[in-house]
């Protein structure tokens, strides 16, 4: 009983738990630099592609652990056809050009959906024909040249520029001189607030770098200290943001509880009250402590609300409707799920169909994000994006997974991204690193499927030999 339990607890949290050790390692790598304000928001906008198509390769993942390899070529064809209309129509006519980029990757959606649902053909191999075929029209179209994005109003509302943030009224952090303070008795083993004392002590590490006594981790550790301590002391918090993530962390305790007298009074068994309340809180800290992070940068950036749109209703999707439940059961047992009366086979095709939509959605905030479009982009997005999934939780078999376990995967990939290129890892070392996790993932998914086999195969016996006995 206590293996199932620590089982369970490692399928459910083994991820979180990396994801939480492999922040405070590039903490302690980088001196702090990967938990800027800065950085998180960075965080944020350099890699909304890969929740958004990490969202849409979960679907295909548990259809049977299919997976969609053109969506790195759509998104470029949709983004190319999206910053050529968009540096032809007045500045006004944007959605024109956001309609078509989502209609363009509708109808590669549906295209492979046909192949692979209605032809039979493999998932691998049409996807495969997508990726290069629609990578070369996307040159074609292009005609091998790149087209910058200028529209102002399209840029603010979809995550590119200085503008494309929650607009609201900012006021001074009341805790970076709190923060400054420690800082400062760490250096010069005197707690002070006092910006003259902090701006001292800014000015002598300055003088530490510049001498050229400071090497190696002493030297980045000065670096890095100059560098925040000047960041305190002017630091402003948005108030719009602060409020924002108060709400929704409030929100989401209040709904977990009622939630869960809701479930004990339909007679389902629900975790005990100390563990909930324990997540709960915790899911509430880090949110709060996220929110506060962006409050110190510009606030919400535009694009995390197209991203929290998307895996929101995507999370609904795969938990509340029948679409949801039929994925799961085709990726569980698609013989059975088809002898039950279910047509597999438009399972198959909407899975394709939202991934090929999703791509389209993709590729606007991509050119977004760039402020262009050239014929190379959304190269490697497909493996970023089935990454995020396996990482996240996602069985290589099919029928397991959650939009959930996308979030966790795609944010980890996205922390080891940005903290090996602060910590100046060159560029191959990240992908070794990558793949490392990545089977490291399946690995475990590996694992726990034959853990379950062999408990599966025990009870069988245990229960064969109870009715031999007893017929004995």
């Amino acid at each position: 009983m206590g293996g199932n339990k620590i089982n369970n607890f490692l399928r459910k949290y083994m991820m979180l738990i990396a994801t939480v050790i492999v922040v405070i390692v590039f903490s302690y790598i980088t001196y702090g630099r990967t938990l800027y304000p800065m950085n998180i928001d960075s965080l944020i906008s350099q890699n909304a592609y890969v929740f958004v198509l990490g969202t849409g390769m979960l679907l295909c993942i548990l259809t049977g652990g299919n997976i969609d390899l053109s969506v790195g070529s759509v998104v470029c064809l949709a983004g190319g056809i999206g910053a050529i209309m968009l540096k032809n129509l007045p500045t006004n006519a944007w959605p024109v050009a956001v309609i078509a980029m989502l209609a363009m990757g509708l109808l590669v959606g549906v295209w492979h959906g046909v192949w692979i649902a209605y032809v039979k053909v493999p998932p691998f191999i049409a996807t495969l024909v997508g990726m290069l075929a629609f990578r070369g029209l996307a040159n074609i179209i292009m005609g091998g040249y790149a087209f910058d994005v200028v529209n102002k109003p399209f840029l603010n509302i979809f995550g590119g520029g200085d503008s494309c943030y929650i607009p609201g009224s900012t006021v001074p952090d009341k805790l970076a001189p709190i923060k400054a303070g420690f800082i400062n008795m760490r250096q010069t083993g005197n707690y002070s607030t006092d910006p003259a004392v902090i701006k001292a002590t800014i000015a002598e590490l300055n003088g530490q770098v510049a001498s050229g006594e400071l090497t190696g981790r002493a030297l980045e550790s000065a670096k890095s200290t100059a560098t925040e301590l000047n960041m305190l002391l002017t630091q402003q918090v948005n108030v719009t943001c602060m409020v924002v993530f108060t709400i929704i962390a409030v929100g989401i305790i209040i709904y977990t509880f009622v939630n869960r007298q809701r479930l004990i009074k339909m007679g389902y068994k629900v975790d005990a009250l100390s563990s909930v309340i324990i997540k709960t809180v915790l899911i509430a800290l880090v949110l709060e402590w996220f929110g506060y992070k962006l409050a110190c940068y510009k606030g919400i950036p535009t694009a995390l609300i197209w991203i929290a749109l998307v895996l929101g209703v995507f999370a609904y999707i795969t938990t509340k409707t029948t679409l949801g439940r039929n994925l799961y059961a085709v990726g569980g047992n698609e013989k059975a799920t088809r002898l039950s009366g279910i047509d597999t086979r438009k399972v198959m095709f909407s899975a394709y169909t939202l991934m090929g939509l999703l791509s389209g959605f993709a590729g606007v905030l991509n050119i977004a994000r760039l402020q262009g479009s050239t014929p190379t982009y959304g190269v490697g997005y497909e493996m970023d994006a089935i990454a995020a999934c396996f990482i996240g939780g996602a069985s290589a078999y099919g029928g397991t997974g959650s939009v959930g376990g996308v979030i966790i995967g795609a944010a980890l990939c996205g922390i080891i991204n940005q903290g090996m290129s602060i910590a100046d890892t060159p560029v191959n070392y990240q992908k070794v690193v990558k793949g490392i996790v990545l089977i490291v993932a399946v690995l475990f998914d590996v694992i726990m499927q034959m853990r379950r086999k062999g408990a599966k195969k025990k009870a069988t016996s245990s229960v064969s030999a109870e009715k031999g006995g007893a017929k004995a």
